[in-house]
């Protein structure tokens, strides 16, 4: 049960230079894995890699790459590359994402989700499996011309899938390795998530799942106006369908309701509810939300409390 952090990717020299000292300060604190959100600036798994690579021991991850306006074998030559160069210590989250960051993006309909996820994770899977895939779908085809299995790339990758709704959390349950949903609290995880999940993985003859919560928390005495920066930074998830139900199967009425703010002990007892509603890890997000002195008290409590659990 180990604890991690998303990263914040930021610098004004060089933004994978930075990338890479804060995960060896990660490193250094005891946390037990980073993760990269995928953005328009840089590609996370890449990122993913080039840290794993120059920080020995740290497992690194992609939370999370959306399977919309990308295909699974080039998906899955990222994510080998990425395994290879961090002796395989990498792991791949993927996602569905929003429509408002498909449609008008990319120029593709945000259509039959679970179906294409369904699709992406069954090609990606033979692929990484084998380096070789025939698989046409009704949304995606995938077929390797050549073997694309890359020496170095061992073991397999593990794959992930944010997974919120019922039928993705069944197609998870059947394809992937586990899920890291963001934004669902402990009610959601034990009443939900998890038990979701582990039935589909039990149907499909598959090893019971991870539950990698993914945990927007800061530790910091200023509580009121960190939570006008949370309720700012986490206002766009109120308007996605997806998140609105996990948020309300959590208990709470707006994403903000579930970030945790508080000292060390508070956001300790945060942790506990996680792993004892299901969560095999956890990995803290909006660690910055209130600035760098308390971004430090806060990766210094994820630190120890994965010293704990180690």
């Amino acid at each position: 049960m180990t604890l991690g952090v998303v990263l914040s990717v930021t610098g004004t020299a060089n933004a994978v230079d930075s990338a890479v000292e804060r995960g060896r300060r990660a490193a250094e604190e005891g946390i037990g894995s980073v993760w990269l959100a995928q953005r328009f600036d840089y590609d996370a798994v890449a990122l993913a890699g080039i840290i794993g690579r120059e920080v020995p021991g740290l497992t690194v991850g992609t939370s999370v790459v959306p399977v919309f306006g990308r295909h699974p074998l080039l998906v899955g030559a990222q994510a080998q590359t990425a395994q290879a160069a961090t002796g395989g210590r990498f792991q791949l989250g993927l996602g569905l994402g929003a429509r408002a960051f498909v449609e008008p993006v990319f120029g593709t309909p945000f259509e039959r989700p679970a179906a294409r996820l369904r699709e992406f994770l069954t090609a990606l899977r033979a692929f990484l499996a084998d380096g070789e895939v025939e698989f046409e779908g009704e949304l995606i085809t995938a077929s390797t011309p050549i073997p694309g299995k890359l020496a170095g790339a061992e073991p397999p990758v593990p794959v992930l899938v944010a997974a919120l709704g019922p039928q993705s959390l069944r197609v998870t349950g059947e394809l992937a390795d586990g899920t890291l949903p963001y934004l669902a609290g402990p009610k959601a995880l034990a009443e939900h998530i998890v038990p979701g999940l582990t039935a589909a993985a039990e149907a499909a003859g598959r090893p019971r799942p991870r539950v990698i919560a993914v945990l927007p928390a800061v530790v910091t005495d200023k509580v009121d106006e960190t939570r006008e920066e949370a309720a700012r930074q986490t206002a766009f998830y109120d308007q996605v369908p997806s998140y609105q139900r996990v948020i309300a199967l959590s208990g709470a009425e707006r994403a903000v309701d579930l970030v945790e703010i508080g000292d060390e002990e508070a956001i300790a007892a945060a942790v506990a509810r996680y792993f004892d509603a299901g969560a095999t890890e956890v990995v803290f997000s909006q660690t910055d939300l209130a600035g760098p002195e308390a971004a430090d008290r806060t990766w210094k409590l994820i630190g120890e409390l994965n010293k704990q659990r180690s």
